[in-house]
Order: C-alpha cells, then structure tokens, then sequence
C-alpha cells in the first residue's frame, strides 16, 4: 500500500499555508499580492453563494433519516448526544465570557481584523456571486422539508435530498477543501502586509492552549456524569479510552475511528450490541469537542474586534449551532464548513473573520475529533446502564439497522 506524502494532509497544507503567507507577506510586491487577494475575493464568494445549499443539502436529509429511523433508543441516543454538545458550547462561552476580558484585555478594541475591503490592499476585481436564498431561510426550509419528509409516504424527496448531500459534498472535497490552504495563504499575507499579524498570532496562541485544556476539562465532565450515573471509577472509563484518544489524534476522523471506539467502549463493559449501536451513530451527530473550539474562537474573534455579545443571542447560536453539527459533513475540517452559515447569519461574521475560524479550527481539528469520540465513550456507558436496567439490549440490537440510516451517506 502506497503512503500518501505528508504534503497530502490539509492539517500540514493549512499550516503551510499560514507560515508561507507569513512570510510572502514581508516582501511580496503589491501587484503580486493583489492576484492572491482577487482569489480570495472570488473564493469568499463562491463560499457565500455555497452556504446556504450546504445547509439545506445536510441538514435536511440529517433531519429526515433521524425522522425516520427514530426508535426509542434512537432518539434517547441523539437527546443525550444534542444536550452534550450544548453542554459543551456553554461551558466554553462561561469560560471565555469568564477569562478573556484579562486573558485578551491588552488586544480589545484594537480591531485586528479590518476589513480587507477597507485596507489599503485589495483585489484586482470582484465577481457579485449572490446565493439562491439567505442562511437563515436555508436552514428554516431545511427544519421543514426534513420534518415534512418524515410525514409523508414514499421516498422521493428523501432521495433528491440524498442526492443533493452527495453533490454537496463532492463540491466540498473536490473544490472547497482543497483550495482552503490557498485561501488561507492569502489571508494571512494579507493580515502581514497590512500590519495586523501579531495581534492576531499572539491571541490565538492564547486561545489554542486554552481550548486544549478546556477540551480535557470537558472529558473530565463527560466520564464524571456517566461514572456516576454508572457507579463506576470515571478515571478508569477515561483510561480505557486512551486508545480512541491517541487514534482520532491521528486520523482527524470520527469515522475512521470507529473499530477503535468500539473496543474501548467494550474495554469499559458496555455489551457489544449497545456499543455497535452508540459508536457509528455518535461518530456522526455527537461533536461537542468542536463545538467548543467554534465557541471559543467565535468568541475570541467578538471580543478583540469590540462586537457586541447578547448572552441570548449567543445562546440561541449554541443551540443552532447543535443541529447544524449533526449535519457536519465527514471530511477534516467538516463541522467548521457546516458552521460558517451560523456564524454569518447570526453573529455577522465577515470575510476574514470566516477565514480566521477556518484556519484555526482545522490547526487542532486532531484534538476536537479526538475529544468527540471520547465522549462517545461516555456516552455508550451511559446508555450501557440505562438499556441493562430496562432490559432493552434486543430491543437496542434491533434498532442497529435503523441507526445505519442517520450514518450512511456520512
């Protein structure tokens, strides 16, 4: 079997792309510059004009098939899943909300992201790329046709949305993904000529190392509830996890991590069909570890440009935020992309601050894909016990099939 060569990983190629813009952005000539910069232009706009599809694409046939297949234990499944990725993104807001004002206090106000339409360097020109509707509707028309689809007889829609989801996500791995370090090229050439790069740096230095070990804190959490729950030690069902950890570290794939997930969930007792149940399908709709990172960086990027932050607001953009990280699409940097049409619509993020999210997201994707399938570990033994003293583990067996549903085509 062929290896891939480092250079064939979008972690390596984005890093590349930050160090490189860095440093073309302190001798590049202006003309020179202006070619990355029209790219930019066009790409931020290809990417508005995307959106809006991506989430009607995702997020409607991810509602349909939990419609569909929706047993019991199903639904108890995704419940759990939902409220821990909330969960997850209120913890990360009370910290922020609790620390930045020190942590960031030197750099507020200093608005670090000017607009590059506002700076001195732009693009040569500019392309109008208007999308077919707005966020806020793609993801009202989603709820409806994805709900409606549930009640309906037959299949036909389900499978034009089925449809819609492979094409989407065709544009995603084969354009959006592999132009992403290019993008971010650009940006933070742009970032360095224009004087702004060190502010920038040095604050999501700070947020990184504070993401990492707030991501532990939420493990602890997570096992701390469901040893409790299961009167069992936390610090040995987090041990026995350790595997998982160390392989979704490696692999940036919830997916991919799966056969790993499921023998250190068994390592903690849980049987086999409740593990074969709870694994693949909180691989696909359990991202609380990247919910924390977008809520972190989110809130960063709010609190050094001086915009205001509504707490209902912002708990309104959590809980959106949930649903639409069910619909995260399988490849690295995924639940970021599923996320962008949230950030525009309800918190009006713009062009850089989007590719600032993007591109320090995907820097330690590695370690929220490893804190998400962590927690599914949690999860399953939770559900382990809820399921034994029911004495539901044939009934849960048989809902296998229909969890199959929610994470294929994933």
């Amino acid at each position: 079997m062929t290896k891939k060569p480092l250079t064939s990983h979008l972690l390596v190629r984005v890093l590349l792309g930050i160090v490189l813009g860095i440093a073309c952005g302190l001798f590049f000539p202006e003309p020179l510059a202006r070619v990355f910069l029209t790219f930019n232009g066009l790409f931020s706009g290809f990417l508005g004009f995307i959106v809006p599809l991506l989430i009607l694409g995702l997020v409607t046939p991810a509602i349909a098939d939990l419609g569909r297949g929706a047993g019991k234990w199903l639904g108890i499944t995704a419940g759990i899943a939902y409220a821990s990725t909330v969960f997850s993104g209120v913890l990360a807001y009370l910290v922020a909300r609790g620390t930045y004002p020190w942590l960031l206090g030197g750099q507020q106000d200093v608005n670090p992201l000017a607009n590059p339409e506002e700076s001195a360097l732009t693009g040569y020109f500019a392309l109008e790329m208007e999308p077919v509707f707005g966020v806020m509707t793609a993801l009202l028309l989603s709820f409806c046709l994805g709900v409606g689809i549930t009640l309906i007889p037959g299949d036909t829609l389900h499978r034009t949305m089925d449809d819609l989801r492979r094409i989407i996500m065709r544009i995603v791995e084969l354009v959006i993904i592999p132009l992403l370090p290019v993008y971010i090229f650009g940006m933070f050439m742009s970032l360095t000529m224009n004087g702004q790069i060190v502010t920038v740096i040095s604050t999501f230095f700070k947020i990184v190392v504070l993401a990492l070990v707030l991501t532990i804190v939420l493990l602890l959490v997570q096992y701390g509830i469901a040893g409790a729950y299961a009167r069992r030690n936390p610090l040995v069902l987090l041990k026995n996890m350790l595997p998982a950890y160390v392989t979704a570290l490696g692999t940036s794939s919830s997916a991919a991590t799966i056969p790993v997930t499921l023998k250190s969930a068994e390592a903690n007792g849980v049987s086999k069909p409740v593990a074969g149940f709870v694994v693949p399908l909180c691989a696909t709709i359990h991202l609380a570890g990247s919910t924390m990172k977008i809520v972190l960086f989110s809130l960063a990027i709010m609190t050094i440009t001086g915009m205001p932050i509504d707490n209902l607001t912002y708990l309104g953009f959590i809980l959106m935020l949930g649903v639409t990280m069910v619909a995260a699409p399988g490849v690295p940097g995924g639940a970021i992309m599923a996320a962008v049409g949230v950030l525009q619509s309800m918190l009006g993020f713009d062009e850089t601050a989007i590719g600032l999210m993007i591109a320090t997201y995907i820097a330690i994707d590695s370690f929220g894909t490893a804190t998400n399938v962590t927690g599914d570990g949690a999860i399953a033994v939770v559900m382990d016990k809820l399921v034994g003293r029911r004495g539901d583990v044939a009934e849960v067996a048989a809902e296998q099939d229909d969890a199959q549903v929610v994470v294929s085509g994933r």
